[in-house]
Protein backbone atom coordinates (compact mmCIF):
# COMPACT_ATOMS: atom_id res chain seq x y z
CA UNK A 1 0.00 0.00 0.00
CA UNK A 2 2.76 2.52 0.83
CA UNK A 3 4.68 1.89 -3.14
CA UNK A 4 0.86 2.28 -4.09
CA UNK A 5 0.40 5.75 -2.72
CA UNK A 6 4.07 7.05 -3.13
CA UNK A 7 3.69 5.94 -7.03
CA UNK A 8 0.39 7.83 -7.40
CA UNK A 9 1.56 10.51 -6.00
CA UNK A 10 4.68 10.97 -7.80
CA UNK A 11 2.28 10.73 -10.89
CA UNK A 12 0.43 13.03 -9.56
CA UNK A 13 3.06 15.87 -9.06
CA UNK A 14 4.51 15.35 -12.45
CA UNK A 15 0.73 15.75 -14.48
CA UNK A 16 -0.11 18.75 -12.25
CA UNK A 17 2.63 21.41 -12.05
CA UNK A 18 3.07 21.19 -16.13
CA UNK A 19 -0.49 23.55 -15.98
CA UNK A 20 1.16 26.22 -13.31
CA UNK A 21 3.25 28.21 -15.58
CA UNK A 22 3.23 29.85 -18.96
CA UNK A 23 5.80 33.07 -18.97
CA UNK A 24 8.49 34.28 -21.54
CA UNK A 25 11.16 32.33 -21.77
CA UNK A 26 14.95 32.54 -23.36
CA UNK A 27 17.49 30.17 -23.97
CA UNK A 28 20.25 29.31 -20.83
CA UNK A 29 23.81 30.24 -20.77
CA UNK A 30 26.56 28.65 -18.09
CA UNK A 31 28.77 31.57 -17.35
CA UNK A 32 31.43 28.83 -16.55
CA UNK A 33 32.17 26.01 -18.89
CA UNK A 34 33.41 23.53 -16.87
CA UNK A 35 32.28 20.67 -14.59
CA UNK A 36 31.51 21.61 -11.00
CA UNK A 37 31.93 18.98 -8.36
CA UNK A 38 29.12 18.49 -6.13
CA UNK A 39 28.14 15.92 -3.56
CA UNK A 40 24.31 14.82 -4.17
CA UNK A 41 21.61 14.47 -6.83
CA UNK A 42 18.52 16.77 -6.20
CA UNK A 43 14.72 16.39 -7.81
CA UNK A 44 16.34 14.17 -10.67
CA UNK A 45 13.60 14.28 -13.77
CA UNK A 46 15.50 12.10 -16.33
CA UNK A 47 18.94 9.53 -16.85
CA UNK A 48 21.14 9.26 -20.21
CA UNK A 49 23.92 7.30 -20.26
CA UNK A 50 26.66 8.45 -22.26
CA UNK A 51 26.91 7.29 -26.05
CA UNK A 52 30.52 6.81 -25.48
CA UNK A 53 30.97 5.46 -22.07
CA UNK A 54 29.12 3.42 -20.08
CA UNK A 55 30.35 4.75 -16.73
CA UNK A 56 29.46 8.29 -17.58
CA UNK A 57 26.11 9.27 -17.06
CA UNK A 58 24.02 12.96 -16.92
CA UNK A 59 21.25 13.03 -14.61
CA UNK A 60 18.30 16.45 -15.51
CA UNK A 61 17.30 17.95 -12.48
CA UNK A 62 15.22 20.72 -11.02
CA UNK A 63 18.44 22.34 -10.51
CA UNK A 64 20.13 22.28 -13.96
CA UNK A 65 22.28 19.35 -15.48
CA UNK A 66 24.54 16.79 -13.42
CA UNK A 67 27.18 14.53 -14.77
CA UNK A 68 28.00 10.89 -12.91
CA UNK A 69 31.29 10.04 -14.27
CA UNK A 70 34.03 6.95 -12.91
CA UNK A 71 32.48 7.31 -9.65
CA UNK A 72 32.22 11.35 -9.03
CA UNK A 73 29.64 13.70 -9.59
CA UNK A 74 29.55 17.08 -11.16
CA UNK A 75 27.40 20.08 -12.09
CA UNK A 76 27.70 20.65 -15.49
CA UNK A 77 28.36 24.32 -15.32
CA UNK A 78 26.52 27.22 -13.80
CA UNK A 79 23.42 26.75 -15.29
CA UNK A 80 20.47 25.66 -12.90
CA UNK A 81 17.33 25.57 -15.35
CA UNK A 82 14.97 23.02 -14.58
CA UNK A 83 14.79 20.07 -17.35
CA UNK A 84 11.44 18.51 -16.91
CA UNK A 85 12.05 16.39 -20.45
CA UNK A 86 15.48 15.29 -21.21
CA UNK A 87 16.96 13.51 -23.76
CA UNK A 88 20.42 12.57 -25.58
CA UNK A 89 20.77 12.31 -29.31
CA UNK A 90 21.21 9.17 -30.73
CA UNK A 91 24.53 9.65 -32.24
CA UNK A 92 25.78 12.51 -31.51
CA UNK A 93 27.43 12.76 -27.55
CA UNK A 94 27.55 16.41 -27.03
CA UNK A 95 24.04 17.06 -28.22
CA UNK A 96 21.47 16.95 -25.82
CA UNK A 97 17.43 18.10 -25.77
CA UNK A 98 15.30 19.69 -23.03
CA UNK A 99 12.07 21.21 -21.89
CA UNK A 100 11.18 22.32 -18.61
CA UNK A 101 11.46 26.09 -16.62
CA UNK A 102 13.86 28.27 -16.70
CA UNK A 103 15.45 28.99 -13.09
CA UNK A 104 13.86 32.32 -13.60
CA UNK A 105 10.82 31.09 -13.81
CA UNK A 106 8.00 30.61 -17.17
CA UNK A 107 8.67 27.57 -19.75
CA UNK A 108 11.55 26.88 -21.90
CA UNK A 109 9.75 25.19 -24.90
CA UNK A 110 11.80 23.40 -26.66
CA UNK A 111 15.34 23.41 -26.82
CA UNK A 112 18.96 22.45 -27.53
CA UNK A 113 22.40 21.95 -27.04
CA UNK A 114 25.29 21.03 -28.97
CA UNK A 115 27.71 21.48 -26.75
CA UNK A 116 26.99 19.09 -23.84
CA UNK A 117 24.81 20.75 -21.91
CA UNK A 118 26.82 23.95 -20.99
CA UNK A 119 24.62 26.42 -23.47
CA UNK A 120 21.05 25.63 -24.89
CA UNK A 121 19.31 27.09 -27.80
CA UNK A 122 15.22 27.27 -28.59
CA UNK A 123 14.29 25.78 -31.10
CA UNK A 124 10.46 25.95 -30.32
CA UNK A 125 7.56 27.11 -28.58
CA UNK A 126 5.59 24.36 -29.25
CA UNK A 127 1.98 24.36 -29.96
CA UNK A 128 0.00 26.58 -27.42
CA UNK A 129 3.45 27.44 -25.90
CA UNK A 130 6.11 27.79 -24.65
CA UNK A 131 5.60 24.22 -23.67
CA UNK A 132 6.90 22.86 -20.65
CA UNK A 133 7.46 19.12 -21.71
CA UNK A 134 7.04 16.82 -18.24
CA UNK A 135 6.98 13.88 -20.68
CA UNK A 136 9.23 13.84 -23.68
CA UNK A 137 11.05 11.54 -25.62
CA UNK A 138 13.36 11.92 -28.67
CA UNK A 139 13.81 9.04 -31.47
CA UNK A 140 16.56 7.17 -30.78
CA UNK A 141 15.98 5.86 -34.55
CA UNK A 142 15.22 8.91 -35.94
CA UNK A 143 15.82 12.16 -33.99
CA UNK A 144 13.69 14.19 -36.09
CA UNK A 145 10.45 12.18 -34.42
CA UNK A 146 10.04 14.31 -30.85
CA UNK A 147 7.42 13.71 -29.08
CA UNK A 148 5.73 15.35 -25.78
CA UNK A 149 3.19 15.71 -23.40
CA UNK A 150 1.66 19.21 -22.73
CA UNK A 151 -1.94 20.29 -21.90
CA UNK A 152 -3.19 17.26 -21.90
CA UNK A 153 -2.44 16.82 -25.63
CA UNK A 154 0.51 14.74 -27.23
CA UNK A 155 2.47 16.97 -29.44
CA UNK A 156 4.73 15.42 -32.00
CA UNK A 157 7.80 17.17 -34.51
CA UNK A 158 9.23 14.95 -37.19
CA UNK A 159 12.17 17.95 -38.03
CA UNK A 160 13.94 17.47 -34.78
CA UNK A 161 11.90 19.78 -32.58
CA UNK A 162 11.55 22.86 -35.34
CA UNK A 163 8.04 22.55 -35.33
CA UNK A 164 5.26 20.70 -33.93
CA UNK A 165 1.83 19.65 -33.88
CA UNK A 166 -1.01 18.16 -31.62
CA UNK A 167 -1.59 14.17 -32.54
CA UNK A 168 -4.05 13.31 -29.44
CA UNK A 169 -6.05 15.14 -27.38
CA UNK A 170 -7.05 12.04 -25.27
CA UNK A 171 -4.02 10.01 -23.56
CA UNK A 172 -2.40 11.12 -19.91
CA UNK A 173 1.51 10.57 -19.97
CA UNK A 174 3.52 11.04 -17.06
CA UNK A 175 6.71 10.28 -18.99
CA UNK A 176 7.54 9.50 -22.97
CA UNK A 177 10.07 6.55 -23.97
CA UNK A 178 10.37 6.42 -27.53
CA UNK A 179 11.22 2.69 -28.90
CA UNK A 180 14.86 1.47 -29.42
CA UNK A 181 14.15 0.27 -33.16
CA UNK A 182 10.81 2.39 -34.55
CA UNK A 183 10.51 5.89 -34.40
CA UNK A 184 6.67 5.71 -34.43
CA UNK A 185 6.51 3.28 -31.37
CA UNK A 186 6.54 5.49 -28.10
CA UNK A 187 5.27 4.24 -24.77
CA UNK A 188 3.31 6.28 -21.92
CA UNK A 189 2.98 5.47 -18.71
CA UNK A 190 0.00 6.43 -17.85
CA UNK A 191 -1.49 7.48 -14.58
CA UNK A 192 -5.11 6.22 -15.15
CA UNK A 193 -4.33 2.47 -13.70
CA UNK A 194 -3.40 1.52 -17.60
CA UNK A 195 -0.37 0.58 -16.76
CA UNK A 196 2.08 1.14 -20.12
CA UNK A 197 -0.10 2.74 -23.25
CA UNK A 198 1.90 2.01 -26.62
CA UNK A 199 1.69 4.21 -29.98
CA UNK A 200 2.67 2.43 -33.34
CA UNK A 201 1.76 5.31 -35.88
CA UNK A 202 3.83 8.25 -34.17
CA UNK A 203 1.43 9.11 -31.47
CA UNK A 204 -1.91 9.73 -32.91
CA UNK A 205 -3.35 6.37 -31.63
CA UNK A 206 -2.75 4.62 -27.81
CA UNK A 207 -3.42 1.36 -26.44
CA UNK A 208 -2.53 -0.61 -23.67
CA UNK A 209 0.79 -2.51 -24.25
CA UNK A 210 -0.31 -5.46 -21.40
CA UNK A 211 -2.68 -6.60 -19.29
CA UNK A 212 0.39 -7.87 -16.77
CA UNK A 213 0.72 -4.15 -15.65
CA UNK A 214 -2.44 -2.91 -15.36
CA UNK A 215 -4.33 -2.06 -13.18
CA UNK A 216 -1.67 0.14 -11.50
CA UNK A 217 0.96 2.96 -12.36
CA UNK A 218 4.23 3.03 -13.83
CA UNK A 219 7.21 4.89 -14.10
CA UNK A 220 10.94 4.24 -15.45
CA UNK A 221 10.49 2.77 -19.01
CA UNK A 222 13.24 1.96 -20.82
CA UNK A 223 13.90 -0.07 -24.67
CA UNK A 224 17.11 -1.79 -24.60
CA UNK A 225 18.97 -0.17 -27.33
CA UNK A 226 20.58 -3.40 -28.45
CA UNK A 227 17.26 -5.39 -28.84
CA UNK A 228 13.66 -3.89 -28.06
CA UNK A 229 12.36 -7.05 -27.25
CA UNK A 230 14.03 -5.94 -23.64
CA UNK A 231 12.65 -3.65 -21.75
CA UNK A 232 12.51 -2.31 -18.02
CA UNK A 233 9.58 -0.87 -16.10
CA UNK A 234 8.94 -0.04 -12.22
CA UNK A 235 5.49 -1.26 -11.74
CA UNK A 236 2.71 -0.12 -9.11
CA UNK A 237 1.26 -3.90 -9.79
CA UNK A 238 3.91 -5.84 -9.01
CA UNK A 239 6.04 -3.64 -6.39
CA UNK A 240 9.10 -2.75 -7.91
CA UNK A 241 11.48 -3.17 -10.89
CA UNK A 242 9.78 -5.65 -13.82
CA UNK A 243 11.48 -7.01 -16.89
CA UNK A 244 10.04 -8.33 -20.03
CA UNK A 245 11.77 -9.86 -23.06
CA UNK A 246 8.98 -9.93 -25.59
CA UNK A 247 8.91 -6.19 -26.10
CA UNK A 248 6.57 -5.65 -23.20
CA UNK A 249 3.50 -8.45 -23.96
CA UNK A 250 4.65 -10.15 -20.40
CA UNK A 251 6.70 -9.11 -17.55
CA UNK A 252 8.70 -10.71 -14.38
CA UNK A 253 9.97 -8.88 -11.23
CA UNK A 254 13.54 -8.37 -11.07
CA UNK A 255 15.87 -7.92 -7.52
CA UNK A 256 14.40 -5.50 -5.70
CA UNK A 257 17.05 -3.56 -3.60
CA UNK A 258 15.78 -0.26 -4.55
CA UNK A 259 15.16 2.63 -1.64
CA UNK A 260 12.30 4.35 -3.47
CA UNK A 261 10.53 4.33 -6.23
CA UNK A 262 12.72 4.07 -9.44
CA UNK A 263 11.20 6.93 -11.69
CA UNK A 264 14.21 6.59 -14.38
CA UNK A 265 16.12 3.54 -15.88
CA UNK A 266 18.43 4.38 -18.84
CA UNK A 267 20.51 1.64 -21.19
CA UNK A 268 23.98 2.18 -22.13
CA UNK A 269 24.15 2.64 -25.98
CA UNK A 270 27.63 0.72 -26.40
CA UNK A 271 26.97 -2.09 -23.55
CA UNK A 272 23.30 -2.46 -23.38
CA UNK A 273 24.46 -4.95 -20.25
CA UNK A 274 24.67 -1.93 -18.48
CA UNK A 275 22.03 -0.19 -17.10
CA UNK A 276 21.17 3.03 -14.76
CA UNK A 277 18.17 4.00 -12.41
CA UNK A 278 17.52 6.66 -10.51
CA UNK A 279 14.82 6.44 -7.43
CA UNK A 280 12.42 9.09 -6.14
CA UNK A 281 14.61 9.57 -3.26
CA UNK A 282 17.74 10.50 -5.35
CA UNK A 283 19.48 7.56 -5.54
CA UNK A 284 21.67 6.21 -8.27
CA UNK A 285 21.89 2.32 -9.18
CA UNK A 286 23.74 0.39 -12.08
CA UNK A 287 22.65 -3.10 -13.35
CA UNK A 288 25.96 -5.35 -15.00
CA UNK A 289 23.60 -7.55 -16.34
CA UNK A 290 20.78 -6.00 -18.43
CA UNK A 291 18.20 -5.14 -15.04
CA UNK A 292 18.01 -8.46 -13.76
CA UNK A 293 20.39 -7.37 -10.57
CA UNK A 294 21.09 -3.81 -8.72
CA UNK A 295 24.00 -2.05 -7.00
CA UNK A 296 23.52 1.20 -5.44
CA UNK A 297 26.35 4.06 -6.18
CA UNK A 298 25.17 7.02 -5.19
CA UNK A 299 22.59 7.39 -2.01
CA UNK A 300 20.25 9.40 -2.09
CA UNK A 301 19.92 12.57 0.65
CA UNK A 302 16.82 14.23 2.36
CA UNK A 303 16.25 17.65 0.88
Amino acid sequence: MKNKILLWGLLFVVVGVGFLFKKDFKPSSSSVREFIPITAITHGHGLSVDLLRSDKVYIATHHGLLLFDNGKLYRVGTGKDDYMGFSQHPTDPTIFFASGHPSTGGNIGFQKSINGGFDWEILSEGVDGPVDFHAMAVSPVNPDYVYGWFQGNIQRSIDGGAHFEIVNKNILAVSLTADSEDSKIVYAANPQGLGIVVTRDAGVTWSPLSPDLSPGGVSGIASDPKNSNNMLVFSEKFGGLVKSIDHGATWKKVQSVFDGTVLFTSFSRKDSLIVYALTHTNSLYKSIDGGNSWNQIIKGQKE
